[in-house]
This record gives C-alpha cells, sequence and structure tokens, in this order.
C-alpha cells in the first residue's frame, strides 16, 4: 500500500484537489482536513512512484496545495502531513517517532497519555493492549493497528458526481479573457476525467467568471458572466474544446475583474467512443468538419458561417433558406424524389427579380432574350403575397448574357374602366 495526503490551501478549492485525485486514482476519501489517495494499484500506469508524484503535484495548477506528505498507511501519510505543517525535522524512526497529536484518535487523550510517560506512537504501541483498550476505548487501538498496517483501511471513496461543476480562484484578478485561458484548461482536464469515467460526451458546457467589483462608474454589475458552448456532436475532445473555448473568449469581454472561475456541464450525452480503422486509408487525420464549422462559428460569428436547407416550398426563391451551420443536427443521408422540372432550375437565384425592358414585345436583358424552353406555371394564393400571383417561368439566351432564367408574371389592370390582363418579365436565376 502508498498513500499521499494532500492538503489544500484554500477551503473552496478542496472539491477540486478531489476531482484531481480521482485523475489518477480511485481511491480518494477525504479524512478530516486532507485528502488521502491511494495509489499502489495505479503506479504502473503512470510510470512508477515517482512519475506519479511529479504529474499529480505539477498538473495541478492554478489549484493551490500548503503540504503533502506519503506514507505506508493513510495515518502514517496524515500523520507525516501534520507534522510538515509544524514546521520541524521529521522523526529518526517513522512511525515510531511521530507524536501522538498528529493521530486523530490519539488527540483527545494526548494530555493523559503525556502525563502517563507516553508522547509518540511507539511508546503508545508498547503500553499494554487491555489497559490501553479499557481505559481509551478499543477505537485507539484499531487507529493503531491501521497505522502499522495490522489491520485493513476502509473509507467512503469519493464518486464522480452525476453532473460536473468545478470552481476554482484564479492566481489573480483577470482583467481580460485571455487570461481566463490558464485556468480554463486546467478545468477541462477536470472536465475530461469526469467524461471519461462517466462514458459520457459534453454536448454543451458553461464557463463562469465571477466578477470581483460590484459596482463600475456608477453602474452597478451582475455578481457573474456567463459564457455558453455547445458542439454539434458529443465529444471528449478537450484539445478541439480548448480550440472553441479560445475563440469564444476571443470576441467575449469582461465588464470588471474577474477573481474566480467556474465550469459545469449543461449537456452531456452517452458516449460510444471514437471510430477507429485499421486500415490506413480509413484514419483521418486533421480536423473534422462539424469541429472546423464550430470554431469558425465561434470566430466569425454564427451569422456568417450558414448551410442552405431545402423547405417544402413550390415558390423558387422559397425552396431553401440559409440557417447558422453550427445550430443544424446532423441527420440521415436521404433520398428524396425531386420533380423533373426542378432540374431546369438555376443553381443561383437573386436576390430580388430584376424588371425586363420590352422591345417590341420581347424582353431585353444585355440584349434580346430569346426562350430556350417550356413555360412553367407557378401560381400563388392571396395569403402568401398579399395578393394572387401568376408566373410563367422559362429559360432564354442572349449573346452577351447566355442562358438566364426568367418569369412573365400576368396580372389585371383598369384600363378605362375596363379590366385588361398585361404582363411583365423579370430576371430571377443565372446559370454558371
Amino acid at each position: 500500500m502508498y498513500w499521499i495526503a494532500l492538503l489544500p490551501s484554500h477551503e473552496e478549492e478542496r472539491g477540486a484537489w478531489g476531482w484531481h485525485g480521482l485523475r489518477f486514482t480511485p481511491r480518494v476519501a477525504q479524512v478530516d482536513e486532507a485528502w488521502l489517495l491511494e495509489v499502489a494499484a495505479s503506479e504502473r500506469l503512470w510510470g512508477g512512484r515517482k512519475r506519479l508524484l511529479r504529474k499529480l503535484l505539477q498538473e495541478s495548477q492554478p489549484l493551490a496545495l500548503s503540504a503533502w506528505a506519503s506514507g505506508a498507511t493513510s495515518r502514517v501519510a496524515l500523520g507525516l502531513l501534520r507534522w510538515k505543517l509544524r514546521g520541524e525535522a521529521p522523526p529518526a524512526r517513522i512511525p515510531d517517532g511521530l507524536p501522538l497529536e498528529v493521530l486523530s484518535e490519539a488527540r483527545e487523550h494526548a494530555d493523559t497519555l503525556q502525563r502517563l510517560g507516553c508522547r509518540s506512537w511507539g511508546e503508545l504501541r508498547a503500553l499494554p493492549r487491555a489497559g490501553v483498550a479499557r481505559r481509551f476505548g478499543a477505537g485507539l487501538l484499531e487507529a493503531l493497528d491501521a497505522a502499522y498496517g495490522e489491520r485493513p483501511e476502509q473509507y467512503p471513496w469519493l464518486q464522480w458526481p452525476e453532473s460536473f461543476d468545478l470552481k476554482v480562484e484564479l492566481p489573480m484578478l483577470a482583467t481580460g479573457t485571455a487570461e481566463l485561458l490558464p485556468t480554463a484548461h486546467h478545468l477541462l482536464k477536470h472536465l475530461q476525467g469526469w467524461l471519461q469515467a462517466r462514458h459520457l460526451g459534453i454536448v454543451a458546457l458553461e464557463l463562469e467568471w465571477t466578477l470581483d467589483l460590484r459596482r463600475l462608474n456608477g453602474v452597478l454589475l451582475p455578481p457573474h458572466e456567463q459564457l455558453p458552448i455547445r458542439t454539434a456532436q458529443p465529444t471528449q475532445d478537450i484539445a478541439h474544446l480548448r480550440r472553441l473555448l479560445r475563440e469564444h473568449l476571443a470576441r467575449s469581454s469582461l465588464r470588471a475583474p474577474a477573481s474566480h472561475l467556474r465550469l459545469r456541464s449543461l449537456e452531456a450525452r452517452p458516449w460510444g467512443g471514437a471510430d477507429t480503422s485499421l486500415l490506413p486509408e480509413d484514419r483521418f487525420e486533421g480536423e473534422r468538419l462539424h469541429q472546423l464549422v464550430e470554431r469558425l462559428s465561434a470566430r466569425l460569428g454564427e451569422s456568417n458561417v450558414v448551410v442552405p436547407v431545402a423547405c417544402e416550398d413550390h415558390r423558387p426563391e422559397h425552396m431553401q433558406t440559409w440557417r447558422a451551420a453550427n445550430q443544424l443536427a446532423p441527420r440521415p443521408a436521404a433520398n428524396p424524389q425531386v420533380p423533373a422540372s426542378h432540374a431546369l432550375y438555376p443553381p443561383w437565384l437573386l436576390p430580388r427579380p430584376v424588371l425586363l425592358e420590352i422591345h417590341n414585345n420581347q424582353p431585353h436583358y444585355e440584349g434580346p432574350l430569346r426562350l430556350v424552353s417550356r413555360m412553367q406555371r407557378v401560381e400563388t394564393a392571396w395569403w402568401e403575397n398579399g395578393r394572387p400571383v401568376v408566373r410563367d417561368y422559362c429559360i432564354a439566351s442572349s449573346e452577351a448574357a447566355g442562358l438566364v432564367w426568367v418569369y412573365r408574371e400576368q396580372f389585371v389592370r383598369m384600363v378605362a374602366g375596363e379590366p385588361q390582363k398585361q404582363s411583365r418579365w423579370y430576371l430571377q436565376g443565372l446559370y454558371a
């Protein structure tokens, strides 16, 4: 057995240290003022005891640690931790030389035992067991046996919670969003450990910072500011989340200096793992399409990264619309039945139809237009555009413009008190 005792510097970071310990071993327990980690079964996974200790202590930034100690049993590790806080040199013999004050179960009896001339664990262990049990209770002997490895140690182990919610104090007041990134990256490491332990993929998360000021220039400020982040698909890819977070923070600002940072999960879904293949040609390198779309949307704005979406409408200008690319959920590929007439539609429609000039009853656009296809009629009702519309679409050709898509709109106009049918020609589409 090999135990590590950790004492956080700040009480509000106690929970964060527990989660940090779960990245290295599933046996983490809070005992008194410290966290205890049993890492004997995890040493080989981290390349040995020294490498495990180095990663545990070095990768904890920005979490602060008052002291740490290690030992063969949890009570030895905790005792050495308390001894370090006293600022004295460690005893020559461990655990026999440890004072009674560093053993939790012996603290309330320390004065009585000292009057008996018993000041260390070794001296307490040398006393008759029956007398110690009768005078101080069996719990003291059981704790002493566990400290010497003669009795198994059992604790309620820390479990991963149902949702991720972690808050830490910034190393210094942050005046810009760029200063939040190092701490945010540290929180993402904890998020990755939570996702892997719960077999989940994150879909939505929220970064929240606490403002250090309540009022600025006479304006009342909120206590917190939030930055929500969503992904198109469940993911455990922390590298992608870092890039996404960096882009969002680059477009954000702090209304006042921030003192604390909090990361919490808003939505997580079951994670089936990443698709892999043994064939070299199936191995995907680089950023995936949905990750690129998410990153560009965060950098340029959602309204500037859009995709066309088909709509069920018989009017050509309403057959598709543009929507933010990262807001569309992936859908299975379909094979819709497209009418044969739609194959003649141009690839580009003008935002607004252009009224064409008429000369000798012939429409003109960079010269006279010659109709080269049959007419296709499209009618709209009064509730769609405010009045009924009758349009006859066709393909036209000119020597200067090439192929274009035009329509003739028919309407009724009162002339000398008599209704007369008239028509106008419009240009609505272009062919490449």
